[in-house]
Formats: C-alpha cells, sequence, structure tokens
C-alpha cells in the first residue's frame, strides 16, 4: 500500500469521525427532552434504554453482518447482574452498571467463538440457544432469580449519593440518556475508525478480507464482545430504572424487538437504532392506549407498508441525517 493510498485512507476516516452540525442540536435536545416533556419521562426512558439496545446490535448486524436472534441474552444478563448486586451487594447504580457491563462482557466473550465458524443459519440457532438456555437457568434458579415471579425488592440508591430514583422517571431518564449518550460516542468512534473499517470489509466479503491480511476472527469476537457490553448496559439500566428483573429480558419477543427497531432505522448507521427506538416506542405508546387489544396489528401492518412503500419515503427526515452522517 502507497504512502499516498494511507494518506488517503487517513483522511477518510478523519472526515467520517467528524460530527455533523446536526448532530450536538439533536443530543442537546435530547438531554433536555426529560425537563421540556417531563410528563414523558417514563417512556423517554424506555426509548433511551432500547435505543442503546438496539445500537449494541446494529455493531455486529449492520457492521459486520452477523445476524443474532438471541442479543437479548446480553441484555438479560445485564438485568439480572444490576438487580443482583443492588439487592445482594450494594444499592450504588453507577458501581451495579460497571457490573452488568463487565458480566454482560464476559458473556460476550465467551460466546463470541460460537459466531466464527458455521453459516448465517448455524449463527441465528446458536445465538437463540443461547439465549434459550440462560432463560431457562433463570427460570429453575429461583431461590436467586426468582423464577417467573422475577427478582423482587429492588432498591436503587441515589444517582451520585444525591438525586433519589422518583416515581416520575425523570431521574431515570436523565441517567439513562447520559449512559447511552456515552456509550453512543464510544461505539461511533469505534465504527469512525480503522477498526470499523476493517468490520465492513468483513461484512462485505469476508474471503476477500482475509486474502488482504484482515485478522476476521479477532474482529468478530472483539466486536461481538464490545456489542455484548453495551447490550449488557442497556439491560442494567432497566433494572435499575423499574426496580425489578423478571424472565421476559431473556425472552425471544425482545430480541425480535431490537431487530424490528433496525428494520425501521436502518442498519449500519448508529442513529437507525435511536430512530427505530423512537418510531418503535411510540408507536406502541399511542396505539395500545387507543385499542390495547390490537396494537400488534398496526404496527405489523406499518412494518409491512414501510417494506413495501421504502423506509426513505416514510422517513425523510431520518434518511436526511443519515445521508449527512453515515459512515
Amino acid at each position: 500500500m502507497t504512502q499516498e493510498l494511507k494518506a488517503s485512507i487517513q483522511k477518510s476516516l478523519h472526515n467520517g469521525s467528524r460530527w455533523k452540525a446536526w448532530e450536538p442540536v439533536f443530543w442537546l435536545l435530547v438531554l433536555a427532552s426529560p425537563f421540556l416533556l417531563g410528563s414523558h419521562a417514563l417512556i423517554i426512558n424506555e426509548i433511551a434504554i432500547v435505543a442503546l439496545f438496539a445500537i449494541s446490535l446494529d455493531l455486529v448486524l449492520g457492521y459486520t453482518g452477523i445476524v443474532s436472534l438471541g442479543h437479548a441474552a446480553f441484555f438479560g444478563m445485564g438485568a439480572y447482574a444490576a438487580a443482583l448486586f443492588a439487592k445482594l451487594v450494594m444499592p450504588d447504580p453507577l458501581v451495579g452498571l460497571l457490573v452488568a457491563i463487565a458480566v454482560s462482557t464476559l458473556l460476550g466473550a465467551l460466546c463470541s467463538f460460537t459466531i466464527l465458524r458455521g453459516s448465517d443459519l448455524t449463527r441465528l440457532m446458536v445465538t437463540l440457544g443461547v439465549a434459550l438456555i440462560l432463560f431457562e437457568l433463570a427460570n429453575k434458579l429461583d431461590w436467586l432469580t426468582g423464577g417467573a415471579d422475577g427478582l423482587q425488592g429492588v432498591v436503587m440508591g441515589p444517582l451520585l449519593g444525591k438525586f433519589e430514583f422518583d416515581l416520575a422517571g425523570r431521574t431515570s431518564a436523565c441517567y439513562s440518556i447520559v449512559v447511552a449518550l456515552i456509550l453512543f460516542v464510544l461505539a461511533r468512534r469505534l465504527t469512525r475508525s480503522t477498526f470499523g473499517a476493517t468490520l465492513m470489509a468483513v461484512r462485505d466479503n469476508r474471503l476477500r478480507a482475509m486474502a488482504i491480511g484482515i485478522p476476521v476472527a479477532s474482529r468478530l469476537a472483539v466486536i461481538y464482545t464490545i456489542a455484548a457490553g453495551i447490550a449488557g448496559a442497556a439491560g442494567g439500566l432497566l433494572a435499575q430504572t423499574t426496580g425489578f428483573a423478571s424472565l421476559d429480558v431473556f425472552a425471544f419477543d425482545r430480541s425480535a424487538d431490537v431487530m424490528l427497531l433496525l428494520v425501521i432505522g436502518g442498519t449500519g448507521w448508529l442513529y437507525g437504532g435511536i430512530a427505530g427506538a423512537v418510531v418503535f416506542k411510540i408507536m406502541q405508546d399511542v396505539i395500545s392506549t387507543i385499542t390495547p387489544q390490537y396494537w400488534t396489528f398496526w404496527i405489523g401492518l406499518f412494518l409491512v407498508v414501510l417494506m413495501l412503500v421504502g423506509r426513505e419515503k416514510l422517513l425523510r427526515p431520518w434518511t436526511w441525517f443519515k445521508k449527512g452522517g453515515a459512515s
């Protein structure tokens, strides 16, 4: 590789890593949303958690092409780790969140070896199998996890020793948004680096990536482990802000829902998970209020129309953002 080519690649990556003008404005509005929309703080908290979960899946699906139907395994592990730590050790939310991230990252590192070989169908079954195994373990170890009744009695201490988790959810929303922003910045930095460029090379053509010397196996293992840690952070936030952890954090529909978020918002673009989370959660909240029994029908209809008409036509504002900030 010539020096001119190396310089061109470095310049391209540097330009791609720059923040677009709209991004700081967007995040300032997000950070202010719990105060501007105080009556909707609880759903803002849910959106922040689900968006973070979707970002973690986008790292493996959008940037490496690994399809996972068991991403809830890491989400659930983070949720139970944070809840058990708060109940059995100490209620400090920040320390508990770090524990949740560490435990889910370790699980991701162990599971990363299962995705290195086999076809896409094999990976689908393996990732789904891991989530089902953890679901059944959480069900059987009811003396520890509470089983089907869930882990109850989780009481969180005040955030930074000052801010109590109130019923209105404002503290929870601010906490989740700040954590999501920090991890988003880290993920963005990662995907806009040379490491991220090699991930996309692996996604586009694994054999060619191997031929030019990219260590494909180690790249997949690293990004899968990082994504697991971020998913665990989302699960930990859910347990801490709700004070509860139940078996549904490992459920298949949680993995399916986060896949739908990326279908709505788009993959290979970290803001796609955020866009999908906003659209999905608002639709769920509004439609379930109007018709509690049939809200899934209308969301399903929206997805069908989305696929037939095209995402770019229905979500033009987010498409404009994507063109301005895509890698």
